[in-house]
C-alpha cells in the first residue's frame, strides 16, 4: 500500500524575506511533500518564479488570469487538494486582505477558497508590525483559527533593529510537520 504524501500550498508575498521561502520549499520537497507555489505579483519582483518552479518541479501560479488546461480554475484546484496552506512570508498587505476576506489575486483567491488548515509567517517592518491595524488583523485571523507564527526580533531590511522578522525557516517547517501528524 502506498502512503499518500501531503499536498501543501506555499504562498509567497512581496517581502525581502521571499528568498527564505525557497529554502522552506526545499525542506518541504526533501520531506517528500508535494508543494504548489502561489506568488503575488510583488513576490515575483523579489524572487523569480523559475526558482520555485525548479525546486518544486511544478508550475508556479502567479495570476488568476492564466489560461487553464481544465475547466477548474487554478485557485480552486489548489485549494481543494491542499492538506495545508502556508503563507511565508506574509506581508502586512496580504495579512489585511486575508483578515478582510478579500480575494483580488491568485494567492488571496486560494486562501479564501481553501478549507485546509492555514499558517501565516508574517514579515514586515517593526512600525508596520506594531501598528494597531496590523494587530487587529492578526487578532481577526487568529480568531478564525489561522495559525500565526511569532515574528523574530533583529536586523530588519530597513536598517533598524526590531520586531517583524519572519520566523526562521526551520521553525516554520517544524510547525508544518507537527500540524501534518
Amino acid at each position: 500500500m502506498t502512503q499518500r504524501h501531503p499536498e501543501i500550498v506555499l504562498g509567497v508575498t512581496g517581502s525581502i524575506a521571499a528568498y527564505k521561502a525557497a529554502e522552506l520549499l526545499r525542506l518541504m520537497v526533501k520531506a517528500g511533500w508535494g508543494v504548489s507555489v502561489v506568488m503575488t505579483e510583488a513576490a515575483t519582483r523579489f524572487v523569480a518564479p523559475l526558482t520555485f518552479q525548479t525546486l518544486s518541479q511544478r508550475k508556479v501560479t502567479t495570476t488568476s488570469f492564466e489560461p487553464v488546461e481544465t475547466w477548474m480554475p487554478e485557485h480552486i484546484s489548489l485549494a481543494d487538494r491542499a492538506d495545508l496552506l502556508v503563507v511565508a512570508p506574509c506581508t502586512a498587505n496580504t495579512l489585511a486582505k486575508i483578515a478582510l476576506g478579500l480575494a483580488d489575486d491568485s494567492l488571496t483567491d486560494t486562501v479564501l477558497a481553501c478549507r485546509a488548515p492555514k499558517v501565516l509567517a508574517p514579515a514586515m517592518n517593526d512600525g508596520m508590525w506594531t501598528n494597531p491595524a496590523t494587530q487587529a488583523n492578526l487578532a481577526t485571523v487568529r480568531a478564525r483559527g489561522i495559525t500565526v507564527l511569532d515574528v523574530g526580533s533583529g536586523d530588519l531590511a530597513c536598517g533598524r533593529v526590531g520586531q517583524g522578522r519572519m520566523a526562521e525557516v526551520g521553525t516554520i517547517f517544524d510547525t508544518l510537520r507537527g500540524m501534518l501528524k
